[in-house]
C-alpha cells in the first residue's frame, strides 16, 4: 500500500418515497451498476470541501443548482481499500425542490426514479449498496452523519459524533 487515495462524492435525490439513481456507463471507476443521482471525483481545489464537489457534479451531470435541492447534507462517509488505494466516498442526501421538474437526464448514463422499496434489489456499487441499506433502515430517520468501513463482507457503520 503506497498511500494512494481516491476521493469521491455521490448525492442521492429523493422526492416523497422515491429516489433518483443513475445507471453509470463509461465511468473511470464504476460502470454498469446503479449509483447516486450524481457524483464523481474531487478536483484538486475541492479536496477539503466535499459539498463543493457534490454541487459541481450536480450541475455538470443533471443541470441542477444548490437552490434546486432542499436539505442537502452529508450523511455518510465510507472507506474501502481496493486496487492499491484507499477509496473515500462522501454520500450526500437531499430532496428535489418544489417546482423543480423531476424529468432529469444525466450525461453519465441512465437516470431513473425508483420507489424506495425497490432499492434493495438493485445491483449497486459496493459501498453504495450498504449505504442505501443503512439509510433505509436507520439513516432516513435521523440527521446523523455515519462513517462506514468496508471489511470485505459488509460495511460496518457507526455514528460520527461531534465533540
Amino acid at each position: 500500500m503506497d498511500g494512494r487515495l481516491r476521493n469521491m462524492t455521490s448525492v442521492y435525490i429523493t422526492d416523497s418515497d422515491r429516489m433518483l439513481l443513475l445507471y453509470r456507463q463509461n465511468g473511470r471507476v464504476v460502470n454498469d451498476v446503479w449509483v447516486g443521482s450524481a457524483g464523481g471525483h474531487f478536483e484538486a481545489h475541492e479536496l477539503n470541501d466535499a459539498r463543493a464537489c457534490v454541487l459541481r457534479e450536480l450541475e455538470e451531470e443533471l443541470g441542477l443548482r444548490e437552490c434546486d435541492i432542499r436539505d442537502l447534507s452529508l450523511r455518510y462517509i465510507t472507506l474501502r481499500r481496493s486496487k492499491g488505494e484507499i477509496r473515500q466516498n462522501y454520500y450526500f442526501f437531499g430532496a428535489l425542490g418544489q417546482g423543480v421538474s423531476d424529468n432529469l437526464v444525466s450525461n453519465e448514463g441512465v437516470s431513473r426514479w425508483f420507489a424506495c422499496s425497490e432499492l434493495p434489489a438493485l445491483e449497486m456499487a459496493y459501498t453504495a449498496k450498504y449505504v442505501i441499506e443503512h439509510y433505509l433502515k436507520v439513516g432516513r430517520g435521523t440527521d446523523q452523519i455515519y462513517v462506514g468501513v468496508a471489511d470485505g463482507d459488509t460495511v460496518v457503520f457507526t455514528e460520527l459524533p461531534e465533540f
